[in-house]
């Protein structure tokens, strides 16, 4: 009897051990079979290590950005257009991470879990995808950045859509100049594998003194009616902030339009460390974004161990503040929406090998509003100031901008001892929603580079978007 219940225990650890190895052997293929599907050596999908057949990416008009033809990948007749789309595009190598021919590569070659790539070898191609952004629009973006390196992003602050992602410095991916890139020691091809769009991080400059500007309006009861002396700089700790100019004394707004240091370092004195993390908690800073199935580089503001001279340096938009271009657009967005972001997306509908429409974009709002509705007003209205006021209206004709430059000071490390310029803002006018980043390294002062950039950008976008 002892025999058989010992025999019996044995069965019994035999059949666990077998369920677990079961378990086990789910487990490892459900994690692991996309990456083992994707491959590069599997034939079905690649050719020679480039991916070859995959679905259609069009953009928001239908225009072909990449198709497959007689087995060959291939794309946009126009090279500009090639050119401006590859960050989003993608390569078939899958260098660009951020691509859609890499981030989508599931959907684009039609794999699924249950089927794995079967619809492939039965229809010979995988999903098409259709994108919001326009490649004319994209084109212009381009141009308008000349011979800079940096990014520019347009985005419907209503609905969501990026009609625009345009990232420098960029190649031709139907003519790729590999061996220029591999050997390249002049720095035209540093970084070209990057988004900058999605996945860089910059010194924000004084575009982040919106941010500083929405705390003091959420913390300094009186901000509107205070005044600031300037003298070309703020002392503080032995030391000083200084500031591009001699304002005299500024109002809050007149502060804001002339873009003063000395004033936005004792506003962040005046807001506190405290209080000015939890305005940039709230606004999303040390935390992580998606646009779909591609990740966003972290914003990040970090004043713990500051000291009163960092904290001040840290409200004027330099200190150790990292600002991702897709996030800042999303802040302004929040503000001309009346204080909720909506989520920006980039694909618009997944179309199936047999014509059906597996997926089609919703406009979805974040979960929680960046700022409060009141606050939203005041910055909506000193933003405006500062175009109407100082840029000029006559920088953006027509086009009712509201907005902030900033030149942001950068380290040789960050590139170069010359600032990057920075022109984040949006249009008022309701028939034409659209909000715009743009981010010109190493480029210099942020209204005189940036602010060109921007208006030839929004101009082209209200051609095609306005009402």
């Amino acid at each position: 009897m002892k025999t058989m219940s010992r025999r019996a225990w044995v069965l019994y650890a035999l059949v666990l051990a077998f369920l677990g190895g079961l378990c086990f052997l789910f487990y490892t293929f459900y994690t692991n079979a996309d990456d083992w599907a994707m491959k590069k050596a599997n034939r079905h999908l690649y050719t020679s290590g480039t991916l070859t057949t995959a679905g259609t990416i069009t953009d928001e008009t239908g225009a072909i950005l990449a198709q497959t033809v007689d087995g060959k990948r291939t794309y946009n007749e126009d090279k500009t257009v090639r050119t401006a789309t590859l960050h989003v595009v993608g390569d078939s190598e899958g260098y660009i991470a951020t691509g859609v021919q890499t981030s989508y590569k599931d959907e684009i070659t039609g794999y699924n879990f249950v089927d794995g790539i079967y619809d492939i070898k039965k229809y010979g191609k995988g999903n098409d995808l259709q994108l919001t952004i326009n490649a004319e629009l994209c084109a212009t973006a381009y141009n308008a950045l000349g011979k800079n390196k940096g990014t520019v992003g347009v985005y419907n602050y209503k609905t969501g859509e990026l009609v625009c992602v345009v990232s420098k410095p960029s190649y031709d991916i139907q003519n790729k100049p590999t061996e220029n890139i591999n050997n390249d020691k002049t720095g035209a091809y540093e970084g070209v594998y990057l988004n900058r769009f999605f996945s860089g991080v910059y010194t924000p400059g004084s575009t982040f003194k919106i941010i500083t500007a929405a705390a003091a309006i959420d913390n300094i009861p009186d901000i509107s009616e205070k005044t600031y002396k300037c003298t070309g700089e703020y002392k503080v700790d032995g030391s000083s902030v200084k500031c591009m100019g001699k304002h005299g004394t500024v109002s809050f707004e007149r502060a804001l339009n002339v873009s003063c240091n000395s004033a936005f370092a004792q506003i962040a004195l005046d807001v506190g460390a405290e209080n000015m993390t939890k305005e940039t908690t709230a606004l999303g800073f040390n935390q992580s974004f998606s646009i779909g199935k591609i990740k966003l580089a972290k914003s990040k503001y970090d004043v713990t161990n500051a000291s009163k001279l960092d904290l001040a340096w840290s409200g004027v938009g330099q200190y150790t503040n990292l600002v991702n271009p897709c996030h800042m657009l999303m802040i302004i967005g929040a503000i001309a929406n009346g204080g909720t972001a909506v989520q920006p997306y980039l694909v618009e509908k997944i179309t199936t090998q047999t014509g059906r429409v597996s997926y089609a974009a919703e406009t979805t709002l974040m979960p929680q509003a960046m700022f409060s509705a009141t606050t939203a007003k005041e910055l909506q209205e000193l933003l405006r100031s500062n175009v109407k006021n100082y840029y000029g209206d006559s920088k953006f004709r027509g086009l009712e901008m509201c907005g902030k430059t900033g030149t942001a000071e950068v380290s040789s490390e960050e590139g170069g001892d010359d600032p990057h310029a920075w022109f984040v803002g949006y249009s008022q006018r309701e028939d034409f929603p659209y909000a715009i980043v743009v981010v010109v390294e190493n480029g210099g002062g942020g209204s005189s580079v940036a602010i060109p950039v921007a208006n030839k950008t929004m101009q082209k976008a209200a051609e095609l978007y306005a009402d």
